[in-house]
Parts: structure tokens; C-alpha cells; sequence
């Protein structure tokens, strides 16, 4: 076995999130969250990174190496995992992130998703949103949400990503998935050929750009479900993040566009455990109804929450409350979630005890 793929098996074998391979230190893992060094490592020289970067690079990326400095792609390592694998040049070195993507689906219940957001998989039309910061689990939420379709609908399911992360066999659905840059050039691009290609559902791994997030919202409007990631945390800023993208003279008619394709916007957090082994996923939940549609419309976004408060019987929630829960069945630390809240002097008198 080569030095990377050990290094890989170590990342697979102790279950860490990430693998981090630089020039002056030994191989580093993520392990629930804390960066550790891989024990009985040397620190690595500039010639041991080259040559694992030569090693599982693919010609294509090795260019994009070259003439930008940093290149990304998905890789699989055997049976057990794939990884998305960023080499990066930094002080004039390669270096190389590998985030590991188990090949293993969860379920709603692993992941800890209310049950309003599995009803809402049934739809046939609309926007779905997954928010959070980078390394928050969008990706698995989504995959479970594909995979939770392609098991129990009949439908055309198109992803584009950059890289591929998830896997789907065709089931009950036909699935075609697309990796930007290696079958399609860009975003924007797959996303107009999609409309072209009988789609019924439609993931598309980022709306990083104006152009494909006009697209997205068409797509939902025209009768196709569509799920999208932002990096954003919670409703609100979601909402504001995508009509701030638009010229000051497009908002309007994008908040009418926005408000009625708009289903609902689901934003993760990861925490780590109270018993220290793994973290566990905090929720904000938005279901679209007529008041938040209303505010969309009237740019009244500040709103949200407290519609999102007064709705739990529709299944929503807000992220303090969701932290609240956590905090309350013992699965998180009290710090864990004040540091994590929208409103910690509120949350902290909810928990009892001062801040």
C-alpha cells in the first residue's frame, strides 16, 4: 500500500472527517472536530507531497494544477469510501484536504431530520434549500433526501455537483448525475441542459452564481422539485443572501419569483457530542405558508423567525430550539449550544442559569 492510500485507510479506519497532508508536519486527521496528529508519522518533506499528489491526481486536475495553483475532484478509495480531494500550492508547496464521504446512506432518523422535511419529498414543484457552513453535513442531508426519492418515486433525478460526493444506483428512479468539469463545463450550463432532459427532480450541488441560481428558481417554477445548497445559517439570511445577489433593480420581481417557488429552507449546524465521540446535527426548519411568503414578497425577512416560532405544528423550528433540545436530552453541553445560538441570553434563560 502506498503512503497516501495508508494514510486514507487511517482516515477510514478512525472515522475522521478529514485528512490534511502538508509540507514541515506529519499527516493531520479530523477527528469529531479536533485536528490530531496521525501518531508514528514523520513530518512530511516537499518530495513526499509531490509525489502523493502525483499519485492520485488525475491528468486533467494536474494541469488545473499548474496553471491556477489548486485543483478539486472527487476520488474513490476502493469499496469503502470516495473522498473530495482539494490540492492546494501554499509558501510554494502542494499540499492536499481530503474530506472523507462514506459510502453508507443515512436515514432520517440517523441524521436526526424532522419528520415535516421527509413530507415534503413527495412535492412536485418548488425550491428546497440546505444551508449551513462548509462542513456542516449538507451534503449528507441531501444524499438522504435523493436517496429517500429514488427509493419510493418514479422519477427523472438529476444531480450536478462539483465533485460527484454520493453515489445512487438507479431504484424506483432513474438517476443521472453529472460532475462539473469533467461532464459538463460549468453550473449554469448543466442546469440549462437539464430543463432539455425530462427532469422531475433536480439537485444541483451549489448555486454559486447569478446565473444558476435564476435558473434554479425558473426550474422550480416551471414544475420541477429542486434542491439547492447556500452557506448560509438560517431562514432569514438565506432568503436575503439570494435576493442580495441580484441587481438593486431585479429584487422586487425576485422576491415575487422567490416567494412562490420558495418551499422551504433547511439549515444545519454541527455540534460536537457531550460524550466527546462524534458531533450531532442541530436544525432550522422553514416551511413556506402564507405569512413567510408575504414576507418574502414585502421584504420583511426579519419576520421570519418568529412565524417560524409560532409554526411548530406545521413542523418548523428554530435553531435555538433545536440546540435547546439537544441541550435538554444530554447530547450537547450547555456551551456547545449558547456559542451556537442565534440568541444565547434568551436561550441561556430558557436553559435556566445565567449566560
Amino acid at each position: 500500500m502506498s503512503d497516501i492510500h495508508s494514510l486514507m485507510e487511517a482516515c477510514y479506519e478512525q472515522g475522521a472527517s478529514d485528512l490534511h497532508v502538508s509540507v514541515g508536519r506529519p499527516p493531520v486527521l479530523r477527528r469529531h472536530g479536533h485536528l490530531v496528529e496521525i501518531e508514528g508519522r514523520a513530518s512530511l518533506t516537499g518530495a513526499d507531497v509531490d509525489a502523493m499528489v502525483a499519485e492520485i491526481t488525475p491528468e486533467r486536475n494536474q494541469r488545473e494544477l499548474e496553471e491556477l495553483g489548486s485543483t478539486d475532484y472527487g476520488l474513490a478509495f476502493g469499496e469503502k469510501c470516495r473522498f473530495r480531494v482539494s490540492v492546494l500550492t501554499q509558501k510554494g508547496s502542494r499540499g492536499i484536504v481530503m474530506r472523507q464521504i462514506p459510502q453508507k446512506l443515512l436515514s432520517f432518523e440517523q441524521i436526526g431530520l424532522p419528520e415535516a422535511v421527509q413530507n415534503l419529498l413527495n412535492l412536485h414543484r418548488g425550491l428546497i434549500l440546505v444551508t449551513g457552513p462548509t462542513g456542516s453535513g449538507k451534503s449528507t442531508t441531501l444524499a438522504t433526501m435523493i436517496d429517500w426519492i429514488n427509493q419510493q418515486r418514479d422519477v427523472h433525478i438529476i444531480t450536478i455537483e462539483d465533485p460527484i460526493e454520493y453515489y445512487h444506483t438507479h431504484r424506483k428512479s432513474q438517476v443521472t448525475q453529472r460532475e462539473v468539469g469533467v461532464d459538463t463545463p460549468t453550473f449554469a450550463e448543466a442546469m440549462r441542459r437539464a430543463l432539455r432532459q425530462d427532469p422531475d427532480v433536480i439537485l444541483l450541488g451549489e448555486m454559486r452564481d447569478l446565473e444558476t441560481t435564476s435558473a434554479a428558481i425558473s426550474a422550480a417554477e416551471t414544475g420541477h422539485l429542486v434542491f439547492g445548497t447556500l452557506h448560509t445559517t438560517g431562514a432569514a439570511r438565506t432568503v436575503d443572501r439570494i435576493i442580495d445577489q441580484y441587481p438593486t433593480e431585479q429584487q422586487d420581481q425576485i422576491r415575487a419569483q422567490l416567494a412562490m417557488s420558495l418551499v422551504a429552507v433547511i439549515s444545519q449546524i454541527l455540534i460536537p457530542s457531550a460524550d466527546g465521540h462524534g458531533r450531532v446535527a442541530g436544525f432550522e426548519v422553514m416551511i413556506s405558508n402564507p405569512a413567510i411568503e408575504n414576507h418574502i414578497r414585502k421584504t420583511e425577512t426579519y419576520k421570519i423567525p418568529s412565524v417560524i416560532q409560532t409554526s411548530r405544528r406545521q413542523g418548523m423550528q428554530l435553531l435555538d430550539d433545536s440546540l435547546l433540545e439537544l441541550y435538554r436530552s444530554g447530547r450537547i453541553r450547555r456551551e456547545e449550544a449558547l456559542e451556537r445560538s442565534f440568541d444565547a441570553a434568551a436561550l441561556s434563560a430558557k436553559m435556566g442559569g445565567g449566560a
